[in-house]
């Protein structure tokens, strides 16, 4: 079993920076491929950025590529995504997530835990 919790969320202009961070309780975090989604009003869920177990491979979709950074702390049981140069469309509630899947091609129905999402407004 693996709780999340997530923090950092807010609201910030276009061209700022973010830093969310996932806080998860329970001895196998380390065992688990982790991850954030992101949905927007009206929009189904999509997968933002994922990293493997031991934190060596990483995986982003094509608009936060070069923007987003996603990282672990498996002594800590934390994975953080810091957010660069944000833009409007990047508004959505952000969920932490945790699979025992791959890192690469991450989906939704192949999560086994969610958090409960920090809301993310970029004005413009």
């Amino acid at each position: 079993q693996v709780q999340l919790v997530e923090s950092g969320g807010g609201l910030v202009q276009a061209g700022g920076s973010l830093r969310l961070s996932c806080a998860a309780s329970g001895r196998t975090f380390s065992r688990y491929t982790m991850g954030w989604f992101r949905q927007a009003p009206g929009k189904e869920r999509e997968f933002v950025a994922a990293i493997s177990w031991r934190g060596t491979s990483t995986y982003y979709a094509d608009s936060v590529k070069g923007r987003f950074t996603i990282s672990r702390d498996n002594a800590k049981n934390t994975v953080d995504l810091q957010m660069n140069s944000l833009k409007a469309e990047d508004t959505a509630v952000y969920y932490c997530a945790a699979s025992q899947g791959s890192y690469y091609g991450m989906v939704v129905k192949e999560v086994d835990y969610w958090g409960k999402g920090t809301q993310v407004t970029v004005s413009s």
